[in-house]
């Protein structure tokens, strides 16, 4: 019986375990292109925008746009990687569709707050506060549109 060392064991292939573990986190790159995925990617981007305004001049609405910027990036992560679809007893759409109008509510708040500083990257962040809240609006748009209004018209006519 030969021994191994570690190095000769990075010849081996991976085991079936590991591969079919690190497949579970695969993205998606059909989701990324679609309109849902460049939807939260815009988000993201927008989010992390905004927070590097508010850290360059009012640091105290950087919170918001750091937990906001967080909570989109678990999301694009659970949607490009699929990983949604293993919690089956949580109510996706509706989850995603309160995610937007906290968003809303949050970033309309301290988007209105920080333009009364009178600060050069205050202003940016409430205009790019005012296209994220439109960005938002789209998305809640579309997800009523895709996943909300099919099941109402389903209830209707059973």
């Amino acid at each position: 019986m030969e021994m191994l060392g570690a190095r000769d064991r990075l010849d081996w292939p991976p085991e079936e375990g590991t591969a079919a573990g690190l497949q579970a986190f695969a993205v998606d790159k059909n989701f990324l292109s679609s309109l849902r995925g460049i939807l939260l990617e815009t988000e993201l981007a927008l989010t992390f925008i905004i927070f590097i305004c508010f850290t360059a001049s009012i640091s105290t609405y950087m919170a918001a746009a750091l937990l906001e910027f967080f909570i989109t990036l678990a999301f694009l992560f659970l949607y490009a990687t699929q990983y949604y679809q293993r919690f089956d007893r949580v109510n996706w759409p509706c989850l995603d569709f309160l995610r937007c109008v906290s968003a809303i509510v949050i970033f309309l708040v301290i988007s209105i707050a920080a333009v009364t500083s009178r600060d050069g990257a205050a202003i940016a962040a409430f205009v790019f506060g005012i296209i994220l809240v439109s960005v938002f609006a789209y998305d809640i748009f579309k997800i009523y549109q895709t996943e909300m209004a099919p099941r109402a018209t389903e209830g209707d006519q059973q």
